[in-house]
């Protein structure tokens, strides 16, 4: 567990007028949040997790770990589920990395829960669109999120995130302002971003991002975080499940301070009733899966479960 003598720095924590700001558009841009060195370890075992993806493009057996788009020339992936159970520990070091959990509470208090982490990918030269849509769609009685970690830039004119501000809110009808706007939504914001820049995005925020020729990679990291008592009192998981995600957190904690040590860490801060009394094996700890999902809003598809992870669920 945790060492209660750690002390989270207050300046990682979002202020009161960044809350007011995400809580007012949806979103929120946070320049250069992860550290350097941490981004090239994130950037050497990316490499690696979709050198994985395309294996399992050519085993469909192998598939449900990796998500993948039907192009002209044949199956591509372009999202890794589950990083953790991956064999990279930089993953579970961005999960315990204060300056990501610092964060995670200053939107969903102390009893958040990690619940989603996947890795989306633009493969150089395949800049395919990724239509309108909310990511999931919940009663709004507490902030669902994801933290955006971007490993490559993202610009203007090479199929950058877009978002139209304030659009969480309500479900939107996704069909309806595709075909009155198309990508020209006169709300719309290009979100530019640079490697180590965060982006936080409410699950209901409307995005996506334009088709482009000859884009650069592009790679970003997702983590999603539910309040706990959002999960107990709305779905779509149970106790039990809840219990074992929260058990994510003490291996990613430990596995931060192996490298840092207990003055970067993070003091995690969980009510005493949920905090996780016990740990299992570590193999089984990495890889929690989800029995259901929370359905978002799309168009091309109708309103279907979104698959696993950040942008394109």
């Amino acid at each position: 567990m945790p060492s209660t003598s750690v002390t989270t720095p207050a300046s990682l924590r979002l202020t009161p007028e960044e809350i007011a700001s995400y809580d007012e558009n949806g979103y929120l841009v946070l320049r250069d949040r992860v550290p350097a060195d941490l981004v090239s370890r994130l950037v050497a075992a990316s490499e690696r997790w979709i050198a994985d993806s395309h294996r399992a493009a050519a085993r469909p057996e192998d598939g449900a770990d990796f998500s993948f788009a039907e192009r002209p020339g044949g199956r591509v992936p372009y999202r890794v589920n589950y990083l953790h159970a991956k064999g990279e520990p930089a993953s579970l070091e961005l999960l315990g990395c204060p300056e990501i959990l610092a964060l995670a509470e200053s939107l969903a208090g102390p009893n958040f829960v990690p619940t989603y982490e996947s890795l989306v990918f633009k493969e150089e030269g395949d800049g395919a669109a990724i239509p309108w849509h909310q990511d999931a769609v919940h009663p709004r009685g507490h902030r669902i999120f994801n933290i955006d970690v971007y490993l490559d830039a993202s610009r203007a004119g090479e199929g950058a995130l877009r978002v139209i501000p304030g659009s969480h809110r309500r479900r939107a009808d996704i069909c309806a302002l595709t075909e009155e706007f198309g990508w020209d939504h006169p709300r719309a914001v290009v979100v530019e971003m640079e490697p180590g820049d965060v982006l936080l995005h409410d699950v209901m925020v409307v995005h996506g991002s334009e088709a482009v020729l000859g884009n650069r990679l592009r790679r970003t990291v997702y983590y999603e975080f539910r309040p706990a008592e959002q999960i107990l009192s709305e779905g779509p998981w149970d106790r039990e499940w809840v219990d074992a995600r929260l058990r994510l957190l003490p291996v990613a904690l430990d596995r931060h301070r192996a490298r840092h040590g207990d003055r970067a860490g993070y003091d995690w801060r969980i009510d005493a009733g949920l905090r996780p009394a016990n740990r299992g094996s570590e193999e089984t700890e990495l890889r929690i899966a989800h029995p259901t999902h929370t359905a978002g809003a799309f168009c091309s598809a109708g309103d279907v479960p979104p698959a696993p992870g950040g942008e394109g669920r």
